[in-house]
């Protein structure tokens, strides 16, 4: 289960100055890391298509099923508007067409991107842009996805956490340490670097979907489940490989929360998207990855995931690839 590596939450404080990346990029910088995927860094991306394969890195979105890993704050509803031109037209007209009206909530169980106003600490997002920037009525108005337009194309690189375990699904609880990435490196003969997208893969929405979720008691809220996620002293080495993006098959927190006290619940979204400016993708779906990964013994791709260019909005539903 989880554990804290010695950590207390005075540390996790201190990691908001120490991990800090405001200003690295200019005072209105609004992309964050994603100004780490360099023009070289995408066209050395390139040198690591071997075969063309790609493979889909989320689910199907499906109203029937619209929350597949049971986070509890997912909502997919989709109204169909088939004979449109006939209704409008009517009978006599020999084609038609049909339209949809579709309500997503990103923030849930399916794969999305967490934008950089995701998260607050005393009342400012990264780079020091206020949080009352971000209001109901205008969204987020300074930190919105539509700044990550270029989309995100660089390397990719799978660390199997699951596979150094030896194991299908690590143990629901279980907090990744630095020594745990580091040795998936060197099992996997890969090294994660600048500009990289990296992706964490230990089973956990598989082991959701195939055995059903855990919970802690009777409430079933967001922070009550029992997920496998980060420990918070691997922040240091997020900031040091200076990664441009994260991608897990969980929400990157470890659950229950290693801190009793709330502020510190997700101290991994909190530090990353804040202090660090590091975008994160929730939930993704890395199963399919991971088998062809282990096939071909090859650990970096191209990755490419094309947020929607959405003004005022904290996440985007994606469907990232990777081509081997």
């Amino acid at each position: 289960m989880a554990t804290t590596s010695g950590l207390t939450t005075s540390t996790i404080e201190r990691y908001f100055n120490e991990l800090s990346n405001w200003g690295r990029w200019g005072e209105d910088d609004r992309k964050g890391t994603l100004n780490l995927i360099t023009p070289d860094v995408r066209r050395h991306a390139l040198a690591s298509v071997r075969t063309g394969r790609a493979v889909s890195l989320s689910r199907d979105l499906d109203p029937s099923n619209p929350d597949p890993v049971h986070s509890g704050i997912a909502a997919l509803e989709r109204t169909t508007h088939a004979g449109e031109v006939k209704r409008t037209f009517g009978e006599g007209v020999r084609w038609d067409a049909a339209g949809e009206d579709i309500h997503v909530s990103p923030h849930g169980g399916n794969a999305h991107l967490d934008g950089l106003a995701h998260y607050s600490w005393d009342g400012r997002n990264y780079n020091g842009f206020p949080a009352d920037a971000t209001t109901a009525e205008d969204g987020a108005t300074k930190l919105a996805v539509h700044h990550a337009a270029e989309g995100i194309i660089t390397r990719g690189v799978l660390l199997d956490i699951a596979g150094l375990f030896g194991v299908e699904f690590v143990e629901r609880g279980y907090a990744i340490t630095t020594s745990d990435l580091e040795a998936a490196e060197k099992r996997q003969g890969v090294t994660v670097r600048s500009g990289d997208a990296l992706l964490i893969h230990t089973g956990n929405a598989a082991a959701i979907i195939a055995n059903g979720p855990l919970y802690l008691g009777e409430t079933k809220g967001p922070l009550d489940g029992v997920q496998t996620g980060l420990d918070a002293s691997a922040l240091p080495y997020l900031r040091e490989r200076d990664i441009a993006i994260m991608g897990a098959d969980g929400t990157h927190d470890v659950q229950p929360p290693q801190f009793s006290d709330f502020n510190f619940a997700r101290p991994i979204h909190s530090v990353t998207l804040v202090a660090i400016g590091l975008w994160l993708m929730d939930n993704l779906d890395l199963t399919a990855l991971t088998a062809e990964c282990t096939e071909a013994q090859q650990w970096d791709f191209l990755f490419t995931a094309l947020p929607w260019r959405f003004v005022g909005s904290t996440s985007s539903p994606l469907n990232p690839v990777a081509v081997l």
